[in-house]
């Protein structure tokens, strides 16, 4: 269907593209939400468990009304400390029950779906509140098996995006109809003209990005490969373009994004208000929360007893008739005349409104209008999520690196017919004139940083001075490759090396590579010396593309006694986990080691690009050459440390 459509436009317009969007959407929603069908289906409850997708079992705890007035649920998990989840603000759930003998989860039976959904309103380690319709409390409450809640299919974040490209394709004399045809076209861009301001605790790239935005009219791309203070130039880009205009809408592809850049915008003075709970649950983060504000407005008090008034009149319901209706309607019109002037004060009061993507269609921002959104994370979201905001904005400002990490597309068919596409890559693509590369990094050692600019961004990144020649220990080479191949383990364990396939959920593991990769870094420690790790606290990222090596380093890591003192400083994550994080020692997993030399997902390049580029200081690379090698990328790299090893040996 979808190469029909795209076989027979007979135009490049952007209409017809933003149509080729929306049918890809569609394959994809389709495909995702039959994928999840299947998987809930034939995973069983003890993988959903470990892959953190449910919570089983639970203890239900209190309900009450949110200040929003929705009726939620506490409940708490009983689990495996060292198991994360996938649970987070926004997203939708189902509860169950299920028996399970001897409280073995493989033998679970007699699992039932509640016939009713939920959204997550708030969580926090193995605390969550959901709100769920009013009526449904006694069901699970009364439930004689145990309770369990899993993540489930979410249509909301569809709808949306559906929606925004329903509004975009359709728009006509607009200003989004406007920015429509420019992104997809290649007439330029307007813009300001003024002298440069100067910005000198900035650097020069820093500097012409900020005054870059600020010249825009329409549109600006900042480019922040790894390292180059993408962060801090965005914010200060959003602090400057605040004394132009009175608001701006700050939105990210995720929620730990947006409270990141919320939290740099807070430290700077400025007021911002959160939509939808943060990532990070701590005072300083849930005070610039919507809710937060709302429950504390000084006029909350007397909505809440209105409301509760509302409620007790609707369960009574003795008095029928035209009186109960018209007492009702007095409340009804009362609470929304409280709401409206509680939301103007609040909204009033900031001069950032900050969301997800997803967030910025909420009701709440209805009808609200800005000068300018900034959407970072740019170059990791689908495009249609950009249009959500986008509607609401005149000018469109996007931050991200088009070179790490990609969105998410799980269907081949919609990955194949452009869908991963992004609105940054094509506005890089169609107007490279509205780009302000960052070229300053100052997180690498020059050695590390030195293969990815020139394989990524062509040798335009530069190492500030103070981090070039950076070092934990002097004579330490910074970045290696430990051949998987070459290593002799014995007879009996030969195929230590050899990846295995575990399922499709979690892919690969390999076994005798993370058992070399813990050996490898306790040597290093031993080498380093303890006093010195905890005195310096040197953290460590442990990278594997696949899950399930993932999970195999971290029970590898807890059984050795060894690491007991050093566990706070080592963190064991997929390549996505680390996304926008950094460590001063980096080992990474390559996993793949086959005689037909398949890598799989490996062939992602932008992947490997976030995995090399996390290590500020030592990087350590282990993998079967041969399987790797015979891909240009990985040959160039293993070529490059052998080179640079041998320059430093000379």
């Amino acid at each position: 269907m979808v190469w029909k459509i795209k076989n027979q436009m007979s135009n490049t317009s952007a209409i017809a593209q933003l149509q080729l969007q929306r049918e890809l959407l569609r394959v994809e929603y389709q495909e995702e939400k039959e994928a999840y069908r299947l998987h809930s289906e034939s995973m069983g409850l003890a993988r959903m468990v470990t892959r953190g997708d449910a919570w089983f079992p639970l203890h239900v705890g209190r309900t009450y009304y949110n200040s929003l007035n929705q009726f939620c649920i506490e409940v708490t998990r009983k689990a495996d400390e060292e198991i994360d989840h996938n649970f987070e603000y926004g997203k939708p759930v189902v509860f169950f029950s299920a028996e399970v003998p001897d409280g073995d989860l493989k033998r679970a039976t007699h699992i039932h779906f509640f016939n009713f959904t939920g959204n997550i309103s708030y969580v926090d380690g193995d605390r969550m509140v959901v709100a769920i319709p009013e009526g449904h409390t006694l069901e699970l409450q009364n439930s004689q098996l145990p309770l369990g809640v899993q993540l489930f299919f979410d249509e909301t974040s569809y709808r949306m995006m559906f929606d925004a490209l329903e509004r975009v394709i359709n728009a006509k004399g607009t200003r989004l109809a406007y920015l429509r045809d420019l992104f997809y076209g290649h007439q330029r861009a307007e813009e300001f003209t003024f002298d440069a301001m100067r910005f000198p605790w900035l650097n020069t790239s820093q500097e012409r990005a900020v005054n870059d935005v600020l010249r825009a009219k329409d549109v600006r791309v900042l480019h922040g490969p790894p390292g180059t203070g993408k962060t801090t130039t965005l914010v200060e880009a959003i602090g400057e373009t605040l004394m132009r205009e009175t608001q701006v809408l700050v939105c990210a592809q995720s929620n730990t994004a947006v409270d990141w850049i919320s939290e740099k915008l807070v430290d700077c003075g400025i007021q911002v208000l959160r939509i939808g709970n943060p990532t990070r649950v701590n005072d300083k983060m849930l005070s610039f929360t919507y809710e937060h504000r709302f429950a504390d407005h000084p006029d909350y008090p007397k909505l809440w007893q209105v409301r509760r008034n509302m409620r007790e009149l609707r369960h009574k319901r003795r008095e029928k008739g035209e009186r109960f209706h018209q007492k009702l309607e007095r409340l009804k019109e009362l609470a929304v005349e409280l709401e409206v002037r509680i939301n103007a004060d609040i909204f009033g009061q900031v001069r950032v409104i900050a969301s997800t993507l997803v967030g910025a269609g909420n009701k709440l921002l209805d009808g609200k209008k800005f000068g300018t959104v900034f959407i970072d994370e740019a170059a990791q979201a689908l495009e249609a999520a950009c249009w959500i905001p986008i509607r609401r904005a005149s000018r469109v400002i996007l931050a991200g690196d088009h070179c790490q990490l990609p969105p998410t597309v799980k269907s081949l068919e919609a990955l194949k017919g452009g869908l991963g596409v992004t609105l940054m890559e094509r506005i890089v693509k169609n107007k490279p004139e509205c780009v302000s590369l960052l070229q300053v990094q100052y997180r690498m050692n020059d050695e590390i940083m030195q293969f990815s600019s020139d394989y990524f961004y062509h040798g335009q990144m530069k190492s500030a001075p103070e981090v070039a020649h950076r070092l934990i220990h002097e004579g330490d080479a910074p970045i290696l490759w430990f051949d998987t191949s070459t290593i002799n383990m014995g007879e009996d364990e030969r195929n230590d090396f050899k990846e295995q396939f575990i399922g499709e959920s979690f892919g690969r593991v390999n076994k005798g590579e993370a058992n070399l990769t813990i050996s490898l870094l306790q040597i290093y420690f031993q080498r380093v010396g303890k006093q010195r790790i905890l005195d310096d606290r040197i953290d460590v990222g442990i990278i594997s593309p696949y899950r399930a090596q993932v999970q195999y380093l971290k029970r590898l890591i807890k059984k050795r006694a060894f690491f007991k003192p050093y566990r706070h400083l080592i963190s064991i994550n997929t390549v996505d986990g680390f996304q926008g994080q950094e460590r001063d020692v980096i080992l990474i997993s390559l996993v793949r080691a086959n005689d037909t030399g398949q890598i799989g997902f490996l062939r992602d390049l932008r992947r490997m690009n976030v995995a090399i580029t996390r290590a500020r200081m030592k990087l350590f690379i282990l993998g079967d050459a041969p399987t790797m090698t015979r891909y240009p990328f990985y040959k160039q790299l293993f070529d490059y440390i052998q080179r640079v090893r041998g320059l430093r040996d000379q």
